[in-house]
């Protein structure tokens, strides 16, 4: 863990007086200790951690990990409560979204009179907010796929062609070009399906005069590149014209006041008050943005829920959208990492309107 990982994690272990904390999730435990598997408990405590495998992941965690001590199990849950009960261990927090109810139960079973679990969501969730160096390199380089593979595809889009064709396309571009796999179910989305936001590739064949809307993205070394572009096929009617520009404004304009300290609930606001004041308020129902790390989604959300602040170092998404049932829609995405004045876009794709 690196050092600025530790130093959060002693602070959530003061402030909830704990004596340490259990990661079960893949993601936290990647970020950790540096382990690929699938199965795992890191155990992180003041002076000392532990990786906790089965049999199958000994040489891996060997080879990977970094942590103090590498313990192989047969029982995951058993093995733990022994390392905790050894430690003396009394009070230890875990991520409550990464135990399922069964086995918080089978958990707590054990060692129950001497071991207090203590659930903790919110104060973890900003545990990998803030990117290291290596981290936004990872996330560029999964960017720079985005662009190079698009451009391989532009040419494929056109009427007759279907969606899933275009998605099936994009993603071998993508594989070809390093990507470990896609982000997510690519979303290919035509003429009236241009107004499902999440609108996953389907048999529609594009037509002539209308929109289409390409959401998609890679991993690299672990790390997701989020990226949306709406495009014209051939003349698209005035009204979807004049959603798109107003897309672009909101996009723009929330870019332009992106800066450390701005509150994400602001940052939402921005965008959403220029596309409510051009009368589609209601065909934005999306927050703005989201984080993007080891997780598509995930720390902070940009949204008129967001509690915290922009902060140099987080790598969000700007992705407004207007959504017209039985006509199309419009979202615009880029990713960008925050930086002292301001902020860096690592998608590279234009956003300007282009009709093919």
């Amino acid at each position: 863990m690196h050092t600025a990982a530790k130093l959060y994690c002693t602070q959530i272990l003061d402030e909830l007086a704990l004596d340490a904390f259990a990661f079960f999730g893949l993601k936290n435990i990647r970020y950790c200790c540096n382990f690929t598997g699938t199965d795992g408990v890191y155990l992180f405590a003041r002076s000392n951690s532990w990786f906790l495998s089965d049999a199958r992941y000994q040489q891996q965690a060997q080879q990977q990990v970094q942590a103090d001590t590498l313990i192989c199990y047969q029982h995951k849950f058993d093995a733990l409560t022994a390392l905790a009960l050894a430690q003396d261990f009394k009070r230890i927090g875990f991520v409550a979204a990464e135990l399922n109810v069964a086995e918080f139960c089978a958990l707590r079973r054990r060692g129950a009179e001497n071991l207090e679990w203590v659930a903790v969501e919110e104060k973890i969730n900003a545990l990998r907010g803030i990117k290291t160096s290596s981290e936004i390199e990872a996330l560029q380089q999964a960017a720079d796929l985005n662009a190079k593979a698009f451009a391989t595809i532009e040419s494929l889009i056109k009427p007759g062609v279907s969606e899933q064709t275009l998605a099936l396309e994009l993603e071998i571009a993508l594989r070809r070009l390093g990507g470990e796999e896609r982000a997510f179910d690519f979303i290919v989305a035509s003429g009236p399906r241009g107004a499902l936001p999440h609108g996953v590739a389907s048999t529609r064949q594009l037509a002539s005069n209308e929109l289409v809307t390409f959401d998609f993205g890679t991993r690299v070394q672990g790390y997701h590149s989020d990226e949306t572009i709406t495009l014209g096929v051939g003349y698209v009617p005035v009204d979807l014209r004049r959603i798109y520009d107003l897309v672009l404004e909101a996009h723009d304009l929330a870019l332009r006041w992106v800066k450390p300290g701005l509150s994400l609930a602001e940052l939402d606001a921005v965008a959403r008050e220029h596309i409510t004041r051009a009368g589609y308020g209601e065909n934005f129902g999306h927050g703005l943005g989201h984080g993007v790390g080891l997780e598509i989604h995930e720390y902070p959300s940009v949204s008129s829920r967001g509690k915290d602040q922009l902060q140099a170092g987080m790598v969000i998404t700007i992705e407004p959208g207007i959504y017209l049932p039985g006509r199309g829609g419009v979202r615009i995405e880029d990713t960008i990492l925050v930086t002292a004045d301001g902020y860096r876009c690592l998608t590279q794709i234009p956003k300007q309107y282009r009709a093919l």
